[in-house]
């Protein structure tokens, strides 16, 4: 009877050893396919970044070779692609380097959206000025198409930028003033009262505007159709500018109050209506009108 209950035993021990053999032989098998799906997803998703990459660089060749203006920007922004291509290149795939390198990327394809703002646009009318030259052409007046037609472009993408760049203005109100004895001003329609004119307007913001001191000039002219205040001339390029009041302000692209005060001379101030224009150096940015009683 021993030698049979061990005899059981045995086999009893022996099926529950093959029965664990078999789960972990399952288990073992299950996890090594799992773990082999994960590395084949890794590495398409690391082949992936590489194509994303490649096709990166060789938009920054093509824009490298069509916009000299851009050159060094756009050669430091191919650099840091190449050294991250050669990083994943080099390094197995796994998900954390995964993560960096997605982040890298989005952050490079954002970098590329910017620089290639304005490369875009000029490779765009290379493109098409070397589709229409006419192949019968000598060397010299393709030369001069070329440049003819390139400094068309930039003139035209200049101007576009000088547009978007220009400041503007909003809420623009005119009124006259008394200014008492404590120093505070106080508003009022009668133009035997008033004393100045005070010009209030709001700068709206502008990414694209330059940073820095801006000069605003008001121009009032009074019923009698007679510029008041300073009459003071200023000269630009191709301009010259008689002002009432001027302002100059620090501008740092968002939106800024500003008051330009009018000194007057007696007998200026007559009842009436008044014009008011603003300017930002030249041009003219804003106007409006007020009325005196």
């Amino acid at each position: 009877m021993t030698t049979q209950n061990n005899n059981l035993t045995l086999k009893i021990l022996i099926g529950v050893l093959g029965a664990l053999l078999l789960i972990l032989g399952i288990f073992t098998y299950k996890f090594y396919n799992e773990e082999k799906r994960n590395k084949a997803i890794l590495q398409e998703e690391k082949e992936v970044i590489e194509s994303e990459l490649g096709e990166l660089i060789t938009k920054y060749d093509n824009a490298i070779a069509l916009n000299e203006v851009m050159d060094d920007h756009l050669l430091k922004a191919k650099e840091r692609i190449v050294l991250l291509l050669d990083s994943v290149k080099d390094f197995e795939a796994n998900v954390a380097l995964i993560a960096r390198y997605r982040r890298e990327v989005s952050k490079l394809k954002k970098e590329r959206e910017r620089l290639f703002k304005l490369a875009d646009s000029l490779t765009a009318a290379n493109t098409q000025l070397a589709t229409d030259l006419d192949s019968t052409s000598t060397a010299l007046n393709e030369r001069i198409i070329y440049s003819d037609s390139l400094n068309t472009e930039n003139a035209k993408l200049a101007e576009i930028v000088e547009r978007g760049a220009a400041l503007t203005a909003a809420n623009i109100k005119a009124e006259g003033v008394k200014v008492r004895s404590s120093g505070k001003i106080v508003s009022t329609s009668r133009s035997n009262r008033a004393e100045k004119v005070r010009v209030c307007f709001t700068l709206a913001p502008n990414k694209l505007t330059e940073k820095g001191d801006k000069d605003l000039f008001v121009q009032v002219v009074n019923p009698k159709n007679n510029l008041i205040g300073d009459k003071i001339s200023v000269n630009f390029e191709d301009a010259v500018l008689t002002y009432s009041g001027r302002n100059k302000v620090f501008y740092e692209n968002d939106a800024l109050d500003v008051c330009i005060l009018v000194d007057t001379a007696e007998g200026e101030l007559v009842e009436g209506n008044y014009v008011v224009n603003l300017f930002s150096g030249p041009k003219m940015i804003a106007n409006t009108q007020f009325e005196l009683k």
